[in-house]
Parts: C-alpha cells; structure tokens; sequence
C-alpha cells in the first residue's frame, strides 16, 4: 500500500505534484489518461485545476479522482534540493 498524498499542485501541461506522508515528491503526467472516459472532463484547464487532497487521495469531483497508489507507483519522483 503507498503512502497517502497530502498535498497536490496542479502543473503546466496537465501534469500534478503530489507530496506523500512520507515527504518524497512525485511528478504524474495525467495527459496519457484525459482520453479515457473517467477523467476526459479534467481537458478543461479550470476543472484540473481546481485538484486537491481529500483522504489521502487526489480529487476533483465527488466523480473524478486519482488513487495514492497510481500518483506513487506511477510517479517520477521529484529529487529536492
């Protein structure tokens, strides 16, 4: 099980930054998935901005959000300086 995100910012290019509990960083490129039905409405910039954390996960709507799981297994993660 991944850790939980508790924090989000929203980049250019549809991409997210999510902070995990354990304070690594982890960049997540969401443009491969905006063509899928689930997460297609987050094409309009306003809407994939307005990303935040709830639970540990990462979210937009009461119907679209993003496991901890994906953002961390799937992440790349983000070497701080």
């Amino acid at each position: 099980m991944s850790p939980d995100v508790v924090s989000v910012v929203t980049l250019p290019g549809f991409c997210l930054q999510a902070e995990f509990e354990t304070g690594e960083l982890r960049r997540f490129d969401m443009k491969p998935y905006l063509d899928y039905p689930a997460f297609s409405a987050l094409k309009i910039d306003a809407l994939f901005e307005r990303a935040h954390v709830q639970h540990g996960t990462v979210v937009w709507t009461d119907d679209i959000d993003l496991s901890p799981d994906t953002l961390y297994l799937k992440g790349e993660p983000i070497t701080q300086i």
